[in-house]
């Protein structure tokens, strides 16, 4: 086709795209002659942190100089490493612990990938992992509920016929392959000849006609397994009753559950106050008897002690030997004035500040001030008293 003036702009367009297209396979090409070797790797889940995984420079046809002097490393696509590349032993171990239920949840098969990059030259080695299911987790079940506070029952008519649904129990296994199959069995009854459970749907169903001397209130335990190895299990609690008309029933679960929660409560508190009230006892008991004993000991000491006793004296205890009013740390003196026909008295004043003089013609005494002590003190003066 000739390039003319309206068709020459297609053909230009068409000449770019083909220079895009060219360089693209060239790309690809050169991307394919990268890779050059591709390896799988099946393991179990929950493996130890540090568990080998393969030998990737065996498997790649890889020496470790190789390894080492490319500078081989582990490339993911998210920031999460689940495995570690050895390049001085060139093995691949487990990073972290895998868990197949969190990695993958309920997509089957479960697996991760990953590129091992060495350079000069550059070279890709992609990597996928398969992760194997364990058998690491037990049935879930999802009805009937269990509730710990309230109680719920199945209602069965009296009326019912041989093969009457009662309830059907559900549960769920997180496993996958195998390990899922659950199972189901009658493991416990009030009756076990009047109810059946479903080995594959866990349907519980009467086996013969109900009677009226059936009890109300029946009770199975019903275990639901897997086919892992070991197999686990999960028990459930289904309560049936058997009557006519829903006030009946409601009457009778709720004086069983009320009288039940009742009794323990009221065994509780009764083993707390006795434990209470004992406590208190054995301890005024024992307050009691060491008060006792301590003033036992002490009676004991004082009876038998041979420490003389020292009588105590005020400071201005007056002296026993006398008899005059003067207080004991008060000295005094007598003498005789010049005048013979006189009498007075002299007294000298040793710890005292003040100074007491007698008269012997009048009837009292008297004391003076601290400001005569100098008057009495000179010796050519003396004092006259009319």
């Amino acid at each position: 086709m000739a390039c003319g003036m309206p068709p020459y702009s297609r053909c230009v367009k068409w000449c770019f795209g083909c220079e895009h297209y060219w360089k693209l396979l060239f790309f690809f090409f050169y991307l394919n002659h990268l890779v050059s070797g591709h390896i799988r790797y099946s393991i179990p889940e929950e493996m130890k942190k540090g568990s080998l995984i393969g030998n990737v420079a065996q498997d790649l046809g890889l020496d470790l100089k190789r390894l080492r002097s490319g500078r081989a490393r582990i490339v993911t696509g998210d920031s999460i490493q689940n495995t570690e590349l050895k390049t001085d032993k060139g093995i691949l171990v487990v990073k972290e612990r895998i868990d197949r239920e969190q990695l993958c949840g309920d997509v089957t098969p479960c697996s991760f990938s990953f590129e091992v990059i060495l350079e000069n030259p550059m070279e890709l080695h992609p990597v996928k992992v398969m992760i194997q299911d364990q058998n690491d987790n037990p049935p879930q079940v999802l009805y009937p509920v269990q509730t710990g506070g309230s109680l719920v029952a199945e209602m069965v008519p009296r009326s019912a016929d041989v093969g009457y649904l009662v309830t059907k129990v559900v549960a769920v296994d997180v496993d996958s392959g195998q390990n899922a199959w659950l199972s189901y069995k009658l493991q416990k009854a009030t009756d076990r000849a009047l109810f059946e459970v479903g080995l594959q749907n866990g349907e519980i169903r009467t086996i013969r006609q109900v009677t009226d001397k059936d009890a109300v209130k029946q009770r199975l335990t019903v275990i639901v397994e897997d086919n892992g190895q070991p197999s686990r299990s999960a028990t459930v609690i289904v309560n049936v009753a058997v009557a006519d008309s829903f006030p009946e029933v409601l009457s009778e679960f709720t004086d069983f559950t009320q009288d039940k929660e009742y009794n323990d409560n009221l065994t509780f508190y009764l083993v707390l106050a006795l434990a209470v009230v004992s406590f208190l006892f054995i301890t005024c008991l024992v307050v009691i008897i060491s008060v006792k004993i301590y003033r036992w000991r002490q009676s004991r000491v004082m009876y038998h002690s041979n420490l003389p006793v020292i009588p105590y004296y005020p400071p201005r205890y007056s002296d026993t030997l006398g008899t005059g009013t003067l207080q004991h740390v008060y000295n005094y003196e007598v003498c005789r004035t010049t005048d013979s026909r006189k009498s007075d008295c002299k007294f000298g004043i040793a710890g005292s500040q003040n100074v007491l003089i007698m008269d012997p013609s009048s009837t009292g005494t008297m004391q003076r001030i601290q400001s005569e002590k100098s008057i009495l003190d000179e010796p050519d003066s003396p004092l006259e008293v009319s």
